[in-house]
């Protein structure tokens, strides 16, 4: 199994249950969060907008049994001087570090480190009887007694700075007090002219500490508020409303990893934790479900490389399209034919997308043996549209189904029906290429 700068497409827990124990250093991962929302994700143009759900009809109990299996396999693959950083909100981020410890030991906790999104803006916003919510919490566990890190830290900014405000002849200095110290200590600091005496009696000795033989930065605890979600029109935006800020991800990445060491995310979906990695000379394994998604996270990656980039595990047959979910067959099928997703979710009478160039309505039926009655509706949604030729994508077609299609030609609407085989003959890596050509 390769374990070095690839894209696994397809379910991560059978990817990972492939994996040998203990080959990783570092592990993120930005799960779906138990929201229960159906995200839109449009895509920098705004051409495509791509569905996928974060819901769990089963519960919390549900979501975390989902979770759990998963992050066992995590920890298997996580070395011993690894480290795992879960993202995740307030929805269930109690149940998780329960599930964590489990798995991980209680002892094996290093910090719920705080992000918030957003700066601070004294909002006028409020919700009924409660808080703003402005924060995600990352549950950072390690696997072993030793564990890499790099310290994050940040230079000092101008609130401390001005605490530097006396100054002699070497330069700027603070007055730290002296807590504990011995009649040595007082009598070299007096000899190098840095120690001050109270000017009081029963005060403390103090002495001059200067800028300059600072380190000129500060270590960083866990509550971070120095990174802000990403601005809608900033370059690395690319429509994933779930998308973090590279800026995070280097953080994390520089303060658990060194250089050539093992960076895992297995829910990659835009692909800004393996970006991260390869531009700060990690090796890098990315996994998601979605077709589209490690496409994108591809092209991403091999637009500041001069490497390329293997997906491996890319739907190649029927069996492996029957069980995409059904927003991610849609885009696959619409892909494959070289179009883009309607935007129009509601009120979209039955038209899934476009064709890519002259924009004839498509429409994805993820089932067999579809009947006349599909036909005749999408007639009708062509008519209201204005369009006399269309396509109709799905596994089989009934005799029914070709007949109206011979009957509609009579009225000057064509129809061509596409079974999802005759899609896997077409050069699909070329076709579907079309959709990421604007990255």
């Amino acid at each position: 199994m390769k374990l070095e700068n690839v894209i696994y497409c397809g379910d991560n827990l059978i990817w990972l249950k492939k994996f040998p124990d203990k080959c990783v250093d570092l592990i993120y991962l930005d799960p779906p969060f138990f929201s229960n929302k159906q995200y839109e994700v449009i895509f920098n143009d705004g051409e495509e907008i791509r569905s996928f759900e974060d819901r769990w009809k089963g519960g919390i109990s549900h979501y975390i049994e989902w979770m759990k299996e998963r992050v066992f396999e995590l920890h298997r693959i996580l070395k011993d001087t690894g480290s795992f950083y879960l993202h995740c909100d307030w929805h269930a981020s109690h149940y998780l570090k329960v599930m964590c410890d489990e798995i991980f030991g209680f002892n094996k906790f290093q910090n719920e480190i705080i992000w918030r999104r957003t700066p601070f803006s004294g909002s006028s916003k409020s919700r009924s009887q409660q808080l703003p919510r402005s924060h995600d919490s990352i549950l950072f566990y390690v696997n072993g007694n030793k564990w890499i890190w790099n310290a994050p830290s940040k230079p000092y900014n101008d609130e401390y700075l001005k605490r530097f405000k006396w100054k002699d002849s070497k330069g700027y200095y603070r007055k730290t007090l002296l807590k504990t110290y011995s009649q040595d200590t007082l009598e070299k600091l007096k000899s190098e002219n840095r120690l001050i005496e109270p000017t009081k009696q029963g005060a403390k000795y103090s002495y001059k500490q200067y800028l300059d033989e600072s380190k000129g930065e500060t270590l960083i605890d866990d509550i971070w508020i120095d990174i802000n979600m990403i601005n809608p029109v900033a370059r690395e935006r690319l429509g994933y409303p779930t998308q973090k800020p590279e800026a995070l991800l280097e953080r994390i990445i520089k303060a658990s990893s060194n250089k050539d060491d093992l960076i895992l995310d297995p829910f990659c979906g835009c692909g800004t934790t393996i970006a991260v990695a390869q531009r700060l000379n990690r090796k890098w394994i990315g996994i998601d479900v979605s077709p589209a998604a490690c496409k994108l996270m591809k092209n991403r990656v091999e637009k500041n490389s001069a490497r390329g980039v293997e997906i491996i595990g890319l739907p190649v047959n029927i069996d492996d399209l029957e069980a995409l979910p059904p927003f991610e067959f849609q885009n696959w099928c619409i892909g494959a034919l070289g179009g883009t997703v309607n935007p129009k979710k509601v009120g979209d009478m039955g038209i899934d997308g476009f064709t890519f160039f002259n924009r004839y309505p498509i429409q994805v039926k993820q089932s067999e043996n579809i009947g006349r009655n599909v036909i005749d509706n999408f007639e009708t949604a062509m008519q209201r549209i204005e369009k006399d030729r269309g396509n109709i994508i799905a596994f089989s077609f009934s005799k029914g189904a070709y007949e109206e299609v011979a009957r509609a030609k009579t009225k000057g609407l064509f129809i061509e029906l596409l079974t999802v085989d005759k899609l896997l003959e077409y050069n699909e890596e070329k076709i579907s290429d079309k959709m990421f050509e604007f990255f």
